[in-house]
């Protein structure tokens, strides 16, 4: 699902459009249009594991969905603390939904350092369920608590359900042969169980999914069902919660078809076979593992079925060094990393535009600089992926906006990189790499045709009549050059990063040859046949304009919805291609009073806006290592028109 459009009685992604309450037989069960949920906890709680349980079950029921994964990098930060909080947060709808909320509607504390850590985000009047056999004096203390939060009055103007999770467990999970300890790592099936009575989940699910993760102890598995039971049979006979709620399917929210929920990384995954098999090339894989890139090397490892062949190398550099010669042995090649790994494979990126094959270079963008923030989201590798390689070395560039978008993004790199001969960079993030949404799958029939024309025989006569073969003899249209498999007779060619003279492939030194490789090979990318950029300007009195890319997406379509809804005429647009930019994006900016940039960084987008175009555009820019909210952007463009 590349986009979602609703009619003009969609909800502004953000404010809740009142309950509809309905009777019981026991217990009150209120129907809301939409629920934002965050579990937070200690990185060991399995709050991830948690949030995507509950996410899974409620994408069955027919809800629309968006996740936030917030978690450490560490692998197990220390327990208690702030720096060591794991959180998960869902919103799900019966209407068309574009982002993971802006604030929680429930929020389930494990502990005090996850209480802390996250009510500042929780409106007043929201419901905090809390684990109250972990708030010790010393446990409230190691984050700062100097007075219990459950007593001293300070959570007085929330809907506070204090429950005490892990003695419940332990009391639920008697029978089995587990100790305390055991028994208490099963709190967080008790916390889901007791979630899905709430919001009326389905549990069939759960329960296979469980016996599946522990088949080979199945006492384990019996133990996490038991407990998740226990979760739904206490919010079904305690008095502390009086009223049930549901959130009806988004029944009308998407076009017909068969759905599942998806991440961006296994979307990016699925597409990249896609592009394998569509092409009828060999998919290969030569990657090092780096967060938040390394799920896309463990799915693809699954599918060797589909031709794919993964390798992971000892380094950045010996992945994208494997993979560009896989390119040159006819695969379409791929490696995967964040923003440190681009850094080190950047040589070599330069490599593939002057051997001029097909590469995809897969960014999962990460806080930054140096390590920065591993785990945390960002879009600041935007002008690295645009100049961060010694020389000219244009490499086009495609950039996703929802998590289910990966997959058509990878299939559009693709297209680019076989169709042109050039490395392409796919602009993915964090964000975007863990956050799920409701994907369609699509027919094979809707897939395009990626198909390639090998080099099979000689293509240009010597002035003597000789025939040969020309490795650089480029395609008029396309400026790509000839691909030739290594071993097909009499197509013997030199590769290597020295200057190739213009059709023959020989080294060159030659001044005139080599400023007209550069100026061919930016005019190939310069070519390169995109769509133009579609604009969302639905009263046509829009003054102001807000153009974005990548992740940003679904927060300032959230906010623009926010201020139509409010009668505030407002334009957007949204870039998949950044380079080459869409041939009439000149002509669009130049449509508008004001352009406004959001960007997960400090303006490199807008940089790049202003100097083609002279245009004065805006920027808004963020880089706390989290998306945007839509309240937060609906109030910063209110400004911008205003000012």
């Amino acid at each position: 699902m590349t986009s979602k459009v609703s009619s003009e009685a969609e909800q502004a992604d953000g404010a809740l459009v009142g309950e509809q309450r309905r009777p019981a037989s026991e217990k009150d069960v209120r129907r809301l249009d939409r629920v934002i949920i965050r579990f937070a906890g200690d990185s060991g709680d399995g709050m991830q594991l948690t949030g995507d349980r509950f996410t899974s079950e409620t994408a069955s029921f027919g809800n629309d969905l968006s996740t936030l994964p917030n978690f450490p990098a560490e692998i197990r930060a220390p327990a208690g603390t702030l720096p060591g909080v794991s959180s998960f947060q869902l919103h799900f709808a019966d209407h068309d939904i574009l982002t993971p909320g802006d604030a929680p509607n429930v929020l389930v504390a494990m502990n005090p350092a996850a209480l802390k850590a996250n009510i500042g985000d929780v409106p007043r009047g929201a419901e905090i369920i809390v684990n109250t056999d972990e708030f010790s004096k010393r446990a409230m203390q190691k984050v700062g608590y100097d007075t219990s939060p459950l007593e001293d009055g300070s959570l007085d103007g929330y809907s506070v359900h204090p429950v005490p999770l892990t003695t419940l467990t332990v009391e639920a999970l008697k029978d089995f042969d587990l100790s305390r300890k055991d028994a208490g790592r099963s709190k967080n099936m008790f916390a889901l169980g007791l979630l899905s009575w709430m919001y009326h989940r389905p549990t069939e699910g759960t329960e296979k999914f469980l016996r599946t993760k522990f088949a080979k102890k199945p006492e384990i598995a019996e133990a996490n069902i038991a407990a998740f039971h226990a979760g739904w049979n206490f919010g079904e006979t305690t008095e502390d919660f009086a009223v049930s709620y549901e959130v009806a399917p988004a029944s009308t929210a998407f076009p017909t078809g068969t759905y599942r929920n998806i991440s961006g990384n296994l979307a990016l995954s699925y597409g990249l076979i896609a592009a394998g098999r569509q092409a009828d090339l060999p998919l290969y894989l030569g990657s090092y593992p780096i967060t938040p890139a390394s799920d896309i090397l463990h799915e693809l490892s699954k599918h060797k079925n589909f031709g794919v062949r993964t390798f992971q190398a000892e380094d950045e550099i010996a992945g994208i060094g494997a993979a560009l010669g896989a390119a040159f042995g006819g695969s379409l090649a791929v490696t995967t990393t964040s923003g440190p790994g681009v850094a080190l494979k950047s040589e070599t990126i330069g490599l593939a535009v002057s051997l001029e094959l097909p590469l995809l270079v897969v960014d999962i963008q990460r806080g930054g600089p140096s390590t920065g923030l591993p785990t945390k989201t960002e879009q600041a590798d935007l002008l690295q992926a645009m100049y961060g390689r010694n020389g000219e070395a244009p490499v086009p560039i495609v950039a996703p906006r929802t998590p289910a978008d990966c997959f058509d993004a990878a299939l559009e790199a693709a297209r680019i990189a076989v169709t042109y001969r050039t490395p392409v960079f796919l602009l993915s993030d964090g964000y975007l790499a863990n956050g799920s949404e409701p994907w369609r799958i699509p027919d094979v029939d809707e897939l395009p045709d990626l198909r390639v024309q090998f080099a099979s025989g000689t293509n240009h006569t010597e002035d003597d009549g000789t025939e040969v073969f020309w490795p650089y003899k480029r395609d008029p249209q396309t400026l790509a050059r000839p691909w030739a498999i290594p071993g097909t007779p009499g197509l013997e060619h030199r590769i290597g990063g020295i200057e190739k003279q213009d059709g023959t492939g020989n080294i060159s030194y030659d001044p005139a040859n080599h400023d007209f490789m550069v100026r061919t090979r930016q005019a190939k990318v310069d070519g390169i046949d995109v769509p133009d950029l579609e604009v969302d300007d639905p009263s046509g009195e829009a003054r102001t304009l807000v153009l974005g890319w990548g992740s940003t997406y679904g927060p300032i379509t959230a906010a623009v919805r926010r201020l139509r809804a409010a009668g505030v005429p407002i334009a957007q647009a949204h870039l998949r291609h950044l380079n080459p930019f869409p041939r009439n994006l000149g002509e669009v900016l130049r449509r508008y009073d004001k352009v406004v940039i959001p960007e997960m960084n400090l303006g490199q987008l807008a940089t790049l806006i202003r100097a083609k175009y002279l245009v004065d555009a805006v920027s808004y820019n963020q880089v706390n290592g989290m998306p945007f909210k839509a309240e937060q952007l609906a109030t910063a463009l209110k400004e911008a028109i205003d000012d």
